[in-house]
């Protein structure tokens, strides 16, 4: 199945891996390239000699294009940009919008670059200033997410822009890829589901917690960093909505100095990475500080296990996903479930009587 995606990066299948923090990293990466999807690794929790090895490790896994997601305020997103361009990965991804400098310096390094966007306006503006595609994710996506439900945002998008876009949001099956390509879509990505795999370094015990939860059992609350965030309910959940803002802020110091620690970053760079935050959004110093919350609480579940001290983000997806398959078994069955949907839809439209339709795929 090509498609302006697939020929864009060079995979073999209209899928992506979303870069998870603490998820996707060099195990779960390869598994996906070596499956025909684009594996995207998470490098924001990492330090620079950290990501290079990591990029090298997903190298010597695989020979398929794989990406590198980048924090686009980060002090040191230049640097970053350039390891991966010398390190020849394909692809740079972003959860925020990129700076139109960084975008052609990536770019004339030979580096596609495709921001993660969630509303119209972001997708025109990173278009404009030369991304070569966009991942649009609707509110049903996990982690920082919007209000606006994929099937609304997505149409808007695609006709918005005039290069690929990739269906971020609810998307965990061949049906739902064929969905996304029905609105313009170039592919679909997914987090959770890749979460969710055999080839997940996620333990065994998170994973069943996904596992069991139904669909109510997902929420969006602001206590984590006081943006809106899509996690699993939970008992930490709810006493982090409970708790006071002096008690709010007091964790957030303390994680703030465990993730100096952990990152190797100075506090300076913290501070600069805190008004690169701000800049252009309305967030007061307290939201700033409060995002020191999330590499450590999602660090405190997906790396060490511990479901009672950690926040698990998820999309409204994981109240449907009942298995663990691994990622080649996923993106073969994704790809036999779609090629079945399109053949099924084909057999049900006789040919016109000024043409017949196209082939599937």
């Amino acid at each position: 199945m090509k498609t302006a995606f697939t020929k864009l990066v060079g995979v073999e299948h209209p899928i992506v891996q979303t870069g998870m923090g603490w998820v996707a990293g060099p195990r779960l990466v390869s598994a996906a390239a070596n499956a025909g999807a684009l594996g995207i690794l998470a490098s924001a929790t990492m330090t620079l000699e950290q990501l290079r090895s990591a990029v090298r490790e997903v190298a010597s896994r695989t020979d398929a294009p794989f990406g590198v997601n980048l924090r686009a305020d980060a002090g040191d997103a230049a640097e970053r940009a350039a390891l991966i361009a010398d390190e020849g990965v394909r692809v740079a991804s972003f959860a925020l919008a990129p700076s139109k400098e960084l975008i052609a310096r990536l770019k004339d390094a030979g580096v596609v670059v495709i921001p993660s966007v969630g509303a119209r306006r972001h997708a025109e503006k990173v278009a404009a200033w030369g991304a070569d595609a966009v991942i649009v994710q609707g509110g049903e996506g996990g982690g920082h997410t919007g209000d606006v439900a994929t099937t609304v945002l997505l149409p808007q998008v695609v006709d918005a822009v005039d290069i690929p876009v990739i269906a971020a949001g609810g998307f965990h099956d061949g049906r739902g890829l064929v969905a996304a390509l029905s609105f313009g879509a170039a592919g679909v990505a997914m987090g959770t589901r890749f979460l969710l795999t055999s080839d997940s370094t996620v333990p065994d015990a998170v994973k069943a917690e996904y596992l069991k939860a139904g669909v109510r059992d997902v929420t969006v609350t602001t206590a984590v960093d006081g943006l809106p965030h899509r996690m699993l309910r939970s008992e930490l959940v709810a006493s982090l909505e409970r708790a006071g803002r002096a008690r709010a802020l007091a964790r957030a110091v303390r994680h703030a100095a465990g993730f100096r620690k952990l990152s190797g970053l100075s506090w300076s760079r913290m501070v600069r990475d805190g008004l690169a935050m701000k800049h252009g959004k309305e967030l007061s110093w307290s939201q700033v500080l409060l995002a020191a919350n999330t590499p450590m609480l999602l660090k405190a579940s997906m790396v060490e296990g511990r479901t009672d001290l950690g926040v698990m983000a998820s999309g409204q997806v994981a109240g449907v996903i009942e298995d663990l398959p691994s990622c080649a078994e996923l993106v073969t069955r994704v790809m036999a479930e779609a090629h079945t949907v399109l053949e099924r839809l084909h057999g049900l439209n006789p040919p016109h009587p000024l043409g017949t339709l196209p082939p599937p795929g």
